[in-house]
């Protein structure tokens, strides 16, 4: 099984970023404990804080692996490019979130990402990966 996690803007400060809502763990970190834990499943990971370079990674990799898992980030709320991609691919998508953005700013309470998704998953922390690859296998 190939599982991607994609993970969008700001992502790439976990660990620095507001340690009380997102943890001290950089993802780099956690990245590895899920390799770990998951042996059996092909984990690849990338991030990026521009957008379209988020669309081309879920179109090249839509086709050929069996999920993708992605927090979009700030795009969540504002990117209907992201939700079109997703909608484009054959490869189901898990959309996660660290925090529960119902708790926080009502502007993080709009997602174009949910109506294509098969699934949300959030405010678990990270563990909400760990659940996202979990509900894969």
């Amino acid at each position: 099984m190939k599982i991607m996690i994609i993970n969008g803007p700001n992502l790439n400060l976990l660990g620095k970023r507001e340690p009380e809502v997102y943890g001290s763990t950089t993802f780099e970190e956690y990245f590895g404990q899920l390799q770990a834990k998951f042996k059996s499943v092909e984990l690849g990971y990338y991030q990026s804080n521009i957008e379209g370079e988020l669309i081309n990674k879920i179109q090249e990799v839509g086709f050929s692996y069996d999920g993708i898992i992605l927090n979009a980030g700030a795009y969540t709320h504002t990117s209907i490019g992201i939700g079109d991609a997703i909608r484009g691919v054959t490869t189901p998508v898990i959309e996660v979130h660290i925090s529960n953005t119902f708790g926080r700013e009502e502007f993080r309470h709009v997602s174009y990402i949910s109506p294509a998704a098969k699934g949300v998953i959030l405010g678990f922390g990270l563990q909400s990966y760990d659940l996202a690859i979990q509900s894969f296998l």
